[in-house]
């Protein structure tokens, strides 16, 4: 089978189409026959040689697919054969084949394609966990999403307005932002030359924001521990702005908040399972009724993988940025 590999770390060109052995497939897994692979930051990080994968997993980037179960691992009866299928991975999406196990598979949403269903595990799974599971969101509260047309935050965005939240986002352009509104978000924040914290001060009459999910990391740390409410919880899952910064243990004190910080590809298989299994039960009823839905930007063919890690750098994306096999 063809996967990207990348021989030695680098920019775009780094990433190499190569003829590469089959994964084997043991108990607990099925073999996928990819059809699309989502394209994350962490792929990008793990190019650079910043993110490697963790012990046992693919050597290949890529954290999410969908596509065809093609083989059963022994004993495995929940599944079948040519099942439609959408995967969460430690590694190993961009391929035209890979071994996912059982705890991490999905069915292709009733009203999603194959193809747009590769949008959705990673992202999905990252918002649901964060957002509800570790900060429980409540209806009426207010969330701020820092980068709102990304791909995780264009579903953070209609995940939090089904469940009734209020919804601020954080974005670079007019239209980045009016996409955001679209999708539901109310305050709208351009970061080039508002000052987030004191827009949503005004918008929320001094409250501030009960949820802050953030993929900037040290450059928005102090002032994200500004924008939160009172018992606020800031949840980083990235590090776009730098991992180092000093913070006033104090404001964090006045405000009895809590700052946690995260990462998926890395929990244990445990974690995934019940991640999986809670995205399943709450998310996918909203998907199969049309109220949430996956964001595409734009697909690549598997061969262009270096153009789709350029399309995602250059940060104009609205949405989910794809391959295809």
């Amino acid at each position: 089978m063809r996967a990207i590999t990348i021989p030695t770390p680098g920019d775009a060109d780094a990433l190499v189409l190569d003829e590469v052995s089959t994964p084997a497939v043991v108990a607990g897994e099925v073999l996928v026959q990819v059809a699309a692979a989502g394209v994350n930051r962490a792929d990008l990080m793990q190019r650079q040689g910043f993110y490697p994968p963790p012990p046992g997993a693919s050597a290949y980037p890529g954290l999410e697919v969908s596509g065809t179960i093609s083989v059963l691992g022994d004993g495995e009866s929940g599944w079948a054969v040519g099942d439609q299928v959408c995967a969460l991975l430690s590694g190993g999406g961009y391929a035209e084949q890979v071994a996912v196990p059982v705890a991490q598979l999905l069915p292709v949403p009733a009203g999603v394609s194959l193809v747009e269903a590769a949008a959705l595990p990673e992202v999905v799974s990252t918002v649901w966990s964060n957002v509800f599971m570790t900060a429980n969101l409540q209806p009426g509260q207010t969330v701020l999403i820092h980068g709102g047309a990304s791909g995780i935050g264009t579903m953070a965005i209609q995940l939090a307005r089904a469940v009734g939240a209020r919804v601020a986002v954080t974005a670079g352009t007019g239209t980045k932002l009016e996409a955001c509104r679209e999708l539901g978000a109310e305050i709208l924040i351009n970061y080039r030359d508002q000052d987030f914290v004191e827009v949503l001060k005004d918008a929320t009459q001094g409250a501030g924001a009960d949820v802050i999910l953030d993929n900037v990391g040290a450059k928005y740390l102090g002032r994200n521990v500004g924008a939160l409410a009172v018992n606020g919880r800031l949840v980083i899952i990235g590090l776009q702005g730098g991992a180092r910064a000093e913070l006033d243990i104090n404001a964090v004190l006045r405000k009895c908040a809590a700052i946690i910080a995260t990462s998926l590809r890395g929990r244990p298989p445990t974690e995934k399972a019940a991640i999986v299994a809670a995205v399943r039960e709450h998310v996918w009823p909203l998907l199969e009724s049309g109220q949430v839905r996956p964001i595409v930007h734009r697909t690549f063919p598997l061969a262009q993988a270096a153009d789709a890690h350029r399309e995602l750098e250059d940060g104009a994306n609205i949405g989910k940025v794809l391959l295809t096999t």
